[in-house]
């Protein structure tokens, strides 16, 4: 079977209606990604072009651009948020909650959501054991948290055949990596249901300035353009807005004031419940019950 066809087509004008807790229409979430790149490797992703095309390792200007997310770039998000109150769903390597463990306590201060996001920064694909590493990572986040996390996004949103298996098996819920509708979506494993969470590969920081090189006030239209179509047609059925966002790129001086004026345009309107993944995928379970699905 194709990984494809074990997530059943579903038309988004075919969906019953699903009721947000306290009358909302829109749930939106915010995912703070805190990834480990190893300095000895290379880089998952660079800003500049290696010196007369020769990689090197290590890779100091590239490495240093990402840390510099962990240094300072997260303490600015983390204050936007905080100053708001909009609660974060932090995916984080497993590792990092050692290699940073200010930011994970932060986090944890702050109750935000752990959320897996692999053991290091790299693809699902180029793990010798899928199973440890999700294991391990799930340890770490639960020693350090108090629980295990419910939540997973795979780094890069990758996946083999296996994957949604062994993250059941290891007691994940809710994973992120499908980006296929604006509703979660269950997904049948040997070991239970596993649920989809609404992401995002374009209101998503690294895309829009690393990707495709965008003015730093971009994320700022972009991010009022989908909440806008989002918000009006969440009058006939709930909806889910994902905001995803890296330390070492919407945590700088020159863009973090766009982030800051989008979460405020957000606030200012009726209906909206801040929400972590979670309490998504709680509600719509929950949903799916009262509704008979």
């Amino acid at each position: 079977m194709a990984l494809s066809d074990r997530i059943p087509y579903q038309a988004i004008v075919d969906r019953p209606r699903l009721e947000l807790p306290g009358g909302a229409r829109l749930a939106v979430w915010v995912i703070v990604n805190v990834e480990e790149w190893r300095i000895e490797n290379a880089m998952p992703r660079t800003v500049l072009p290696p010196p007369m095309g020769q990689p090197l390792l290590p890779d100091v200007p590239n490495w240093s651009w990402h840390e510099y997310g962990a240094r300072v770039g997260f303490w600015r998000q983390h204050e936007a948020l905080a100053r708001r109150s909009i609660p974060g769903t932090l995916a984080i390597n497993g590792h990092a909650c050692k290699t940073y463990p200010r930011i994970a306590a932060a986090a944890r201060e702050s109750r935000w959501e752990f959320m897996g996001h692999g053991w290091l920064q790299g693809p699902m694909h180029r793990v010798a054991d899928q199973n440890e590493a999700i294991r391990r990572t799930c340890d770490e986040i639960a020693a350090f948290a108090g629980a295990p996390p419910r939540s997973w996004e795979s780094p890069g949103l990758t996946e083999t055949d296996e994957t949604l298996d062994l993250l059941r098996a290891n007691g994940i819920e809710y994973v992120a990596d499908w980006v296929i509708d604006d509703l979660p979506q269950t997904i049948e494993t040997p070991h239970g249901p596993i649920t989809t969470v609404p992401y995002t590969v374009e209101t998503n920081d690294i895309v829009v300035f690393a990707l495709q090189h965008q003015a730093s006030d971009a994320f700022l239209k972009r991010g009022i353009d989908q909440f806008d179509r989002l918000y009006a047609e969440s009058a006939t059925n709930a909806r889910v807005m994902a905001i995803s966002i890296h330390p070492y790129i919407t945590g700088v001086p020159h863009r973090i004031r766009y982030l800051e004026e989008l979460l405020d345009y957000i606030r200012g309107h009726a209906g909206v419940a801040f929400m972590t993944a979670s309490e998504i995928g709680d509600w719509y379970a929950a949903e799916t019950k009262r509704i008979g699905g």
